[in-house]
């Protein structure tokens, strides 16, 4: 029998995961006109930041999560302002954009696995479970759901009641409109690049926390990510929101598919390629249109 009540459940959890590794994505996206492939090694790298801060010096998740996002927010913006912004400038395309993140990425995944090594690493902290009924659910998961929840609000905050809020959304509507208009385009995405890098980093000690950590960790989910960036709709915080959980329901929807037919669930990556691709045919402008504040 399966336990539907817990599948709704990791579906909500994946999808919180989703949710945080996307912001910052298709935030970056959305302004930088182009698909950031080195996302998922900051992903990674907020993922051995955070382990850092966790186990070897011993100070725990919270601290891990906001030393991990400063870091990784300002490799982030370093990233783009050193690589992206001058290509920009030079007429780059974006195939030339979008090549030169594949390049960083692996620049990034190699000087990880030169400096850690590629054998995993696992956090050590010991998560207690709780049975809510037929339910089962981790404090882990519990601080992804809190976290995710929180984040959300924060980036809405921001967006809806902040000046640089502002700027994002208009840069990422009309930027010959925003820069008539007196907005430093420049430092509204530096300031996105940061926050994009930093919410991937998030995104990436919780998945380690869950898993493992070893140089491939943001490729792993990297896939799932782009396609609840382009399901949402590119730039769209609201409709990446939308997504993520209904990428996570269906990719754990596609697991007791693939338990039924005997089939091995690693072929769950391929259900958000699958909904990528179908996206991309039939509704190429994602979610965006049912959310226009974005």
């Amino acid at each position: 029998m399966v336990n539907w009540a817990q599948v709704f459940v990791n579906s909500g959890i994946t999808g919180s995961l989703y949710l945080i590794g996307a912001v910052g994505l298709t935030l970056t996206y959305g302004l930088s006109k182009f698909p950031n492939f080195a996302h998922a090694e900051f992903i990674t790298l907020g993922a051995f930041f955070g382990y850092i801060v966790a186990e070897p010096l011993g100070l725990g998740l919270p601290p891990s999560l906001i030393v991990a996002f400063l870091v990784t927010g300002l490799v982030g913006l370093l990233c783009y302002r050193v690589i992206f912004q001058p290509l920009s400038k030079k007429g780059a395309t974006l195939i030339h954009l979008m090549v030169a993140s594949i390049a960083l990425g692996l620049v990034l995944r190699y000087s990880i696995g030169s400096i850690w090594g590629w054998e995993p690493l696992y956090f050590k902290t010991s998560w207690p479970s709780f049975d809510i009924g037929i339910i089962r659910i981790t404090g882990l998961w519990i601080w992804l759901i809190f976290v995710a929840i929180t984040l959300s609000i924060i980036m809405h905050l921001i967006l809806v009641h902040t000046r640089i809020g502002k700027a994002i959304r208009a840069t990422k509507s009309n930027p010959e409109l925003a820069l008539a208009s007196g907005i430093n385009i420049n430092r509204v995405i530096l300031v996105t690049w940061f926050i994009g890098a930093g919410l991937a980093a998030v995104a990436g000690i919780f998945r380690a926390a869950n898993t493992q950590i070893w140089p491939m960790t943001g490729w792993d989910i990297i896939l799932p990510i782009f396609a609840v960036a382009i399901l949402g709709g590119i730039g769209n915080f609201y409709g990446s929101i939308v997504a993520a959980f209904i990428i996570g329901l269906a990719e754990n929807l596609g697991v007791v598919a693939l338990m039924t037919l005997g089939l091995s669930t690693s072929y769950r990556i391929a259900i958000a390629f699958i909904i990528l691709i179908l996206t991309l045919i039939i509704r190429p402008e994602g979610l965006a249109m049912l959310f226009r504040r974005s």
